[in-house]
């Protein structure tokens, strides 16, 4: 029954169908702002949030604006949805192509 249980489990993760987008990280007071892809953007915010407060970002400038202003300074936001059908799919090269047309769309964006 365990066992049972186990795969069901695991077959639900498989089959899920995480949102994919490019997310924003905005620095108010300094204006800038940092965009990335991500193939599941809630665990996204959380993996760059928890760097940021450990002081472990790998984006020195990101890492110096968290430092400075504080979390409650940030604008965390989803700046592109990208729609797909299978989740099972690489989607990389989508979300590549849409973190480079958002960068393009904003004004001294700069890549996370």
């Amino acid at each position: 029954m365990v066992t049972e249980r186990k795969k069901e489990l695991l077959n639900a993760y498989k089959d899920r169908r995480p949102e994919m987008g490019v997310i924003s990280f905005h620095c108010r007071p300094a204006g800038e702002i940092f965009l990335m892809p991500a193939a599941d953007i809630p665990a996204k915010f959380n993996r760059i949030r928890f760097q940021l407060s450990a002081g472990s970002c790998p984006n020195k400038r990101l890492q110096a604006l968290w430092t400075q202003y504080g979390q409650d300074a940030f604008v965390l936001q989803t700046a592109a949805c990208l729609e797909y059908d299978d989740p099972k799919e690489d989607h990389m090269q989508e979300l590549e192509t849409l973190c480079e047309l958002c960068l393009l769309e904003t004004p001294g964006a700069r890549r996370l």
